[in-house]
């Protein structure tokens, strides 16, 4: 392992931590989004009104305004509501929000509303023939959308899907504002303690990169196995 004047384990340590909390976010979004697609094609005009208030809401308020508003303006939230529990029925109890948690459910909740956009396209992209083909063959709802639907959905999404990924994973550097010891802020320290910036910046460059290639790699083949038998597996790619 490089040392980096002794900031390199550390260095190590917050990558890791700028994985698991790219991934997790991942799952969050994938999550928010399959939900918020459904609830805007959704018959339902509450369900269809909730879902549309959510991305417009989302997407036109920028990432580090709402990191810091939900974090920091959460946790005196909690503080309100326990102080109220304490001087009403005398519950005393202290809550603290937890940097990592935050920072996945807000970078989860910010991706779900783009995620939402992706997935519903790529549901109405699907062919409404294949659809009444699969009830027509007598297909259940739950068969038709694991054998149908889903796969379907899944090779018009994986596009867009795989750019929310790449912009979600440079998004974890903004989680150093909220105090959670990624990669990036730990890189910031030692920059600053060594007056040395690019020793440690490099190499976060270099993981970022290292992390988006193997990505791209990645959903090539997954992008090449869902279009077997669309004879559309290499446009992807090029």
């Amino acid at each position: 392992m490089i040392d980096l004047q002794g900031y390199g384990p550390r260095l190590a340590e917050g990558a890791l931590v700028t994985i698991e909390l790219a991934l997790l976010s991942l799952l969050l979004s994938v999550i928010l989004g399959l939900l918020t697609a459904s609830a805007k094609m959704s018959r339902n005009w509450l369900a269809h009104r909730i879902g549309t208030l959510y991305t417009t809401l989302i997407r036109g308020v920028p990432d580090l305004v709402l990191m810091m508003l939900l974090f920091f303006g959460g946790q005196i939230g909690i503080n309100m509501i326990t102080d109220w529990l304490y001087y009403q029925f005398d519950i005393d109890i202290f809550i603290n929000i937890n940097e990592f948690v935050a920072g996945v459910a807000t970078i989860g909740l910010i991706f779900g509303a783009y995620m939402g956009e992706t997935f519903r396209g790529a549901f109405m992209a699907v062919d409404e023939g294949q659809i009444e083909a699969a009830r027509a063959y007598g297909m259940s709802e739950s068969l038709m959308f694991r054998r149908v639907r889903f796969p379907q959905m899944m090779r018009h999404a994986l596009p867009g899907l795989s750019n929310n990924w790449m912009v979600l994973l440079k998004t974890t550097a903004l989680v150093s504002v909220i105090g959670l010891t990624d990669m990036v802020r730990v890189a910031e320290e030692a920059a600053k303690a060594t007056r040395e910036p690019f020793t440690f910046l490099i190499p976060v460059a270099a993981i970022y990169l290292l992390i988006a290639s193997v990505s791209e790699w990645f959903f090539a083949r997954l992008q090449k196995r869902y279009n077997v038998g669309f004879g559309g597996g290499d446009e992807w790619n090029n």
